[in-house]
């Protein structure tokens, strides 16, 4: 079945992702094009909140955000995208959606419940896990690894967590003095950690309570967080007309515009590019508004006015450490406590990214 929308002489845009990038701009450009948002589940899910609300599940009242709430002058469509023609991207539900432009934002692959009730239903029971277990093991020393251990601490510090991570240390993505500090405040909250050491995850399921390390030590724990790297969400379209455009991480190739290179009328913004840099939330908005424009631009016949992506030339990175303190790297410096805390760790930038879809930063309409 063809899907052609309404819209009168408007531009018909379609937007496959619902994450952070694709959701800013489905939402900037719903009253100056006809916006068709592709989506598997029904919300968006600010990723930054999800390791507070492993520890307290009403955090999730706020970064769960239906798409309905910030999209309301679009068409959703909460169903996975299976293909991409010329001209149409194939939805699993069988629905065929034309386009003008196409924005490619599926991120990474982490398949979540497709309603909101599901995924709050979800963190009570990952609550019920922690608060049943007297050791706790969290794989993956970056940065939601380091965070999430950090909550537990915080919130739990009766529990006996342990961390393991197969590099020689925490946060790789940061520097030296950042990974010491991190390592340093976890220690200080009873943490035990063990780096260049893996764990065999094929071997485990959600009922392993014995871990063998790669150096050959036993681990007790009677839950366990896996925090490592998620693939990016690009399987699907090594069967469709973009494959060739993909580089050989599975991430689509952009030019400075972030049109995929080669094609006039497709983006791709967030995570699934192949911009070097630190794939963190803010570079995902600042794509978003940066690829909007620039489709308003070709809209209104003004392509030279385009504007050109460049990513971010200082190395700032936040890292939370439990509620009110934080690891920061700055150009100039590195800190560790309260003042870096302040910045981030208390709402974990939550409010800021409400307001950006045009919410109130706190209340919460009921549903």
């Amino acid at each position: 079945m063809d899907e052609h929308g309404g819209g009168g002489g408007l531009r018909r845009v379609v937007v496959v992702g619902g994450g952070i990038a694709g959701s800013l701009l489905a939402k900037s450009l719903q009253f100056f094009a006809n916006v068709t948002l592709i989506d598997p589940k029904e919300y968006l899910e600010i990723p930054y909140g999800s390791l507070r609300s492993t520890v307290e599940p009403s955090f999730a009242e706020r970064s769960l955000i239906k798409h309905s709430e910030y999209f309301s002058n679009g068409r959703l469509i909460t169903s996975p995208a299976v293909d991409i023609t010329e001209s149409q991207v194939l939805v699993a539900d069988g629905r065929h959606v034309d386009f003008d432009f196409l924005v490619v934002a599926t991120g990474h692959d982490h398949p979540l419940p497709t309603t909101r009730a599901l995924r709050l239903q979800h963190y009570r029971e990952e609550n019920e896990r922690i608060r049943e277990a007297n050791s706790i093991l969290v794989i993956g020393g970056g940065p939601s690894g380091v965070e999430l251990a950090g909550e537990i601490a915080t919130d739990f510090r009766d529990k006996a967590i342990t961390l393991i991570h197969d590099g020689p240390r925490l946060l790789e993505f940061m520097g030296p003095k950042a990974s010491d500090k991190a390592l340093k405040w976890l220690i200080s909250r009873r943490v035990a950690v063990k780096l260049d050491q893996k764990i065999d995850l094929n071997n485990i399921s959600e009922g392993t309570k014995t871990f063998r390390s790669s150096k050959g030590e036993t681990i007790r724990a009677d839950c366990h967080f896996v925090c490592t790297g998620q693939p990016v969400g690009s399987a699907w379209l090594h069967k469709t007309t973009l494959k060739t455009n993909l580089d050989r991480h599975g991430r689509l190739m952009v030019d400075g515009n972030l049109r995929v290179k080669g094609r006039n009328n497709v983006f791709a913004i967030g995570d699934i590019t192949d911009i070097r840099e630190s794939k963190q939330g803010e570079s995902a908005k600042r794509q978003a508004r940066v690829a909007a424009k620039n489709m308003k631009m070709i809209m209104v016949g003004k392509e030279s006015k385009m504007e050109i992506y460049r990513p971010p030339s200082s190395t700032t990175a936040i890292v939370s450490l439990g509620r009110k303190q934080a690891v920061a790297q700055f150009s100039f410096t590195t800190i560790a406590g309260t003042l870096p805390g302040f910045i981030k760790s208390r709402d974990l930038f939550v409010g800021k990214a409400r307001k950006h879809l045009g919410l109130h930063p706190t209340f919460v309409d009921s549903f």
